[in-house]
Parts: C-alpha cells; sequence; structure tokens
C-alpha cells in the first residue's frame, strides 16, 4: 500500500478520510496546514480550536501529525491576488485558487519532501484512472465540491485521494460517530477563514481604501452612496443602506451591475427582476483537466456557483484562452470574477473565469 498524508483540518470530513485509508491498509501521516497569519486573524480564524481536534484525532488513529505553515504562499498566491481582483470590482473565489496553489501544490511537495507516495483531502468528489484521469462530482449533489476543484492538473490529480467521494455527508458523521470522534458533530466550516463572521466590507476596509460613489437604479435616479464598488457583488441585498422609498414596489433592492469606469452601483427592485438575469456569459482562463472537448462548440453542461444545480448550455471555445456560454435558461446573478464550471455527465471538464454577463446571445 502506499505512504499517503492526509491534509488534517481539524474537521469531521478529513478525520473521517484518515480513519478510512488507514482501514484500507495505507500507511497514513497527517497535517494541519496554517494557512492565515493568526495576530491578523484576530480570533475570527479558530486556529488553535482546530489543531487541537487534529490533534486528538491523530492520537485516536494512532497516526504522526505535521504541522506546517503556508501563510506566506498563502498570501504571495492567494490573497494578493483575491485584493486585486476586489479592488478591480470583481468577485473573486479564493477557494479555487487556494486548492490550486497551497492544498494541492505546496502541501503536496511538502507531503513529498516526506517521502509520501500520495496526499489525500476530504472533500467530496471522486478521481477515476481508466484510462486517462477524470473528476467526477461526489456522489453526495449536496455536497459536490467539485466546482472548488476544477483548476487541478492531471498531474496533481494523479498523486491525489478523495476518500469521501462515494459517501454522502450522513454517512460520514456516522462514521465518526461510531469511531468515537470528538469531533463528529462538528459544524462545518463557511465562508472564508480569514473573513469569518465579520461583515465582507469590514474586513476588506483593511486592506483596500473606500472609494464612495453613487447608487442609481435603472433610470438613473440616484438614491444612495455606495462606500465602493468592492465591496458589493451582483445580487446583492444586504448592506446597501436603501430604505422604503416614496412611489417603489415596496420590494426589496439588489445589485444588478456596477458602472467601473463612473464608480456607480447599479440596483433594481425584485428578487427575481430580469435585470438580474442574463441568457449567457464571456469567460477567460479557460482550463481543462482532460484536455479541450473536441470541435469549438459542445453542449454541455455548467454551474456559476457553488452547490449549484447544473445548468444545460451551449459552450462555444474562442481560443485556448476564452469561451463563450449560452445557458438553455437565463441565469440569475452571474458575476464576474467567479468561476463557470464546465460538466458532461458525472465529469468535471475544467472551467474558467466569468469576464461578464452576455444579453445579446
Amino acid at each position: 500500500m502506499s505512504k499517503v498524508i492526509v491534509g488534517l483540518s481539524g474537521g469531521v470530513d478529513s478525520a473521517v478520510a484518515a480513519l478510512l485509508l488507514k482501514q484500507q491498509g495505507h500507511e497514513v501521516a497527517a497535517a494541519f496546514m496554517k494557512n492565515w497569519d493568526e495576530d491578523d486573524a484576530e480570533g475570527y480564524c479558530p486556529a488553535e480550536e482546530d489543531l487541537a481536534d487534529a490533534r486528538a484525532i491523530a492520537e485516536h488513529l494512532d497516526i504522526e501529525l505535521h504541522t506546517v505553515s503556508f501563510s506566506v504562499e498563502y498570501w504571495n498566491r492567494v490573497f494578493a491576488h483575491f485584493l486585486d481582483e476586489c479592488k478591480a470590482g470583481r468577485t473573486p473565489s479564493p477557494d479555487i485558487i487556494c486548492n490550486r496553489e497551497i492544498k494541492f501544490r505546496a502541501f503536496l511537495d511538502y507531503a513529498t519532501d516526506l517521502g509520501a507516495d500520495l496526499i489525500a483531502t476530504g472533500h467530496y468528489a471522486r478521481i477515476e484512472n481508466t484510462p486517462t484521469i477524470r473528476l467526477l462530482k461526489g456522489v453526495d449533489a449536496r455536497k459536490d465540491q467539485t466546482y472548488f476543484l476544477h483548476t487541478l492538473t492531471r498531474e496533481q490529480l494523479q498523486r491525489s485521494l478523495f476518500p469521501l467521494g462515494e459517501l454522502a455527508k450522513t454517512a460520514v458523521r456516522k462514521l465518526a460517530e461510531s469511531e468515537g470522534f470528538r469531533n463528529h458533530a462538528k459544524k462545518d466550516s463557511t465562508g472564508i477563514c480569514f473573513i469569518g463572521e465579520r461583515r465582507f466590507s469590514e474586513f476588506l476596509a483593511r486592506y483596500l481604501e473606500k472609494n464612495p460613489g453613487e447608487i442609481r437604479t435603472l433610470d438613473n435616479e440616484i438614491i444612495g452612496q455606495h462606500d465602493g464598488l468592492m465591496f458589493y457583488t451582483i445580487g446583492q441585498r444586504q448592506g446597501l443602506g436603501i430604505g422604503g422609498r416614496r412611489g417603489s414596489s415596496g420590494e426589496a433592492w439588489y445589485v444588478v451591475s456596477k458602472d467601473l469606469a463612473h464608480n456607480i452601483l447599479i440596483v433594481a427592485q425584485g428578487v427575481n427582476h430580469p435585470a438580474l438575469f442574463s441568457p449567457g456569459l464571456r469567460a477567460s482562463q479557460l482550463h481543462w483537466i482532460a484536455g479541450a472537448p473536441a470541435g469549438a462548440r459542445c453542449e454541455c453542461t455548467a454551474r456559476i456557483r457553488h452547490q449549484q444545480p447544473v445548468q444545460a448550455c451551449t459552450l462555444d471555445i474562442i481560443n485556448e484562452q476564452e469561451c463563450r456560454v449560452r445557458f438553455k435558461t437565463p441565469q440569475r446573478a452571474v458575476t464576474p470574477g467567479q468561476s463557470v464550471v464546465f460538466y458532461q455527465g458525472e465529469e468535471c471538464l475544467g472551467g474558467a473565469i466569468i469576464e461578464a454577463a452576455v444579453t445579446d446571445i
């Protein structure tokens, strides 16, 4: 059997991944990764609590636990890009970059130096290697995490294991409880660790200067002031500071677009306002896991956010870096900076970064 080092986060998923690998007869060790400076986290990222849980699991399983800091790598490869994208008025997804640059690059290199043949994580996804490497959705559709893994390479996947890919989350918790893991009922982490429970705008203001501007309706009426376009995302409702207005429908206001050139935030009323929906999008930075589909056009499915049901679409590949996507059903809140991820059946083909919603398809 192989020597496998598991990324042990302190959560129930990675704990059960380590348990399963040991039961399968692998030589198992673990590593706890620190990716954010605790001094800067100010209690919002519970690294010490997570490390204590990871140590308890490693002791329970009688496996060696390494601790390693990738804080510098995270800042340089993930967080700096996150800030640049926010500054440009886009909405980045640092978890996707973290997987590519930290968990399946820096950690993989670290594990290799320790003599590991493979690494493993608690992601809900599957890897098939018959005859070429393929990334498949996790069996539990509600937990499938291929959206966050679509930028991985074949080489990274060949060195990785996802022991939970065939399991439902409920089964994972039952395994953890029956094994006596103290974290069997631990709440899943949500959001970005370095932001934690803080408001996004409150956190971001520590790193980027505010750039106030006007909030306008689709009819060009000024109805408020924003603190900076970087603090808002398409489809956002909370934090706009727009109260009830005489003569309006009384429905909530939502961000429908950003005029970056004039620093204007554009809003409309109603969760299903037509301005929130787009029949297609333009995307760049195309990445294919097992090579591009044959031909310049293909029918497939896609999702533009994690846990969204896949949507039928037509994919037009413009060149190696760019594509256009036309959905059979208009999509709500297509957001520049986020990823569009492509599928055929159970296979995750790859994805791209959304540049803009398209209305003239």
